[in-house]
């Protein structure tokens, strides 16, 4: 396993289209493996492919307080969605960024687990605004594009100058 390099907003790469994973195998589990391991370090509770400048639909989840609960998601898609919910986010990619999003409360989705095999899940909650959040980064999207083009210039502009005290 090896840690990843996480991409950072405004990075374009981060406007990438994911596409479908053909095959399941081991060059997949073990892009897997190595998301969780990054996921775990950063730490987060979600990773999409694209944020570590892969472009194929795969996520991991863990929302769990002892990070044993890994959940992987290949080739998701959003059966239904109910109802909506405002949470607060964070993300990997705009490392210190927290804000409030409108997300559906409750989602079924489908995808396939790392042998391959299709399996549905109904969720709500934080689960739900996770998958949701990481779905949106295989299309591209991120979560800080749900706000105002004010608060958008603000984050990259914070972002920026924390870049450049860094370096």
């Amino acid at each position: 396993m090896a840690l990843l390099n996480i991409i950072h907003y405004p990075d374009r790469r981060l406007h990438t289209i994911a596409k479908p994973v053909a095959q399941v195998d081991e060059r997949i589990r073990k892009l897997v493996a190595d998301m969780a391991q990054t996921m775990y370090a950063a730490p987060g509770i979600g990773l999409a492919a694209t944020q570590v400048d892969v472009h194929q639909q795969v996520i991991v989840i863990d929302i769990s307080e002892t990070h044993d609960e890994l959940r992987v998601f290949i080739n998701p898609k959003l059966l239904k969605a109910d109802g909506s919910a405002v949470h607060e986010e964070g993300c990997l990619s705009v490392p210190g960024i927290y804000e409030k999003v409108t997300r559906a409360e409750r989602i079924t989705v489908e995808a396939l687990d790392t042998d391959g095999a299709s399996f549905t899940l109904d969720a709500d909650g934080l689960l739900a605004v996770c998958i949701q959040h990481e779905m949106d980064h295989l299309k591209g999207k991120v979560f800080v594009e749900y706000l105002s083009s004010l608060k958008q210039t603000r984050i990259k502009n914070k972002l920026k100058k924390h870049l450049r005290e860094t370096m």
